[in-house]
């Protein structure tokens, strides 16, 4: 994972839940591409058509309240977004989408200071949102430790995966020494 994201803004409103990512019309898809292709329909059919890989969604208040369901966050995954920066996160949401690997900033007042289209460039190490436009650097919450690792590995079984190969590793040594 790239600690720098730059990509162009999509500026959504508070309270955008899980239903408006990814409509529970479309559940019987299960390739993330093609969840991808349905993001954010509930908001508007047009967004994941116009939507560049790496792009980034900028959002107000309570972003992925709603159900608890990983859809939304592989929907944002499978539609390119490089992150979300959002003024609060639903926990469950929040928790959902770091653990697949989506990199997620908590940023007060910023659907407040972005406009759409917008080029954004997010410092995941330092806690800064800048608006290449404007030059206006914002300070996010950083993320945890633990988190970070999470997202730099991919997501939480990438993760995991590379913990068990390291213990298994440690323990061969371990049995070549006897």
């Amino acid at each position: 994972m790239d600690k720098i994201i730059k990509g162009k803004a999509i500026v959504l409103g508070d309270n955008i839940d899980t239903d408006q990512i990814f409509p529970g019309r479309f559940l019987e898809l299960t390739n993330p591409e093609e969840i991808g292709k349905k993001c954010l329909y509930g908001v508007s059919p047009n967004i994941a058509k116009e939507f560049r890989k790496g792009d980034i969604v900028i959002a107000g208040k309570n972003f992925g309240c709603g159900s608890s369901r990983e859809h939304a966050p592989i929907a944002l995954l499978g539609m390119g977004a490089g992150a979300v920066v959002a003024e609060s996160f639903a926990r469950i949401f929040f928790r959902n989408a770091i653990n697949l690997g989506l990199p997620l900033v908590v940023c007060k007042n910023i659907s407040e200071k972005v406009i759409e289209n917008q080029t954004i460039e997010l410092d995941m190490e330092k806690g800064e949102v800048k608006i290449l436009e404007t030059e206006e650097t914002l300070t996010t919450e950083k993320i945890g430790e633990y988190a970070m690792s999470i997202l730099e590995a991919g997501g939480i079984k990438p993760l995991m995966r590379n913990k068990m190969r390291e213990q298994k590793n440690i323990l061969e040594d371990q049995n070549d020494g006897l």
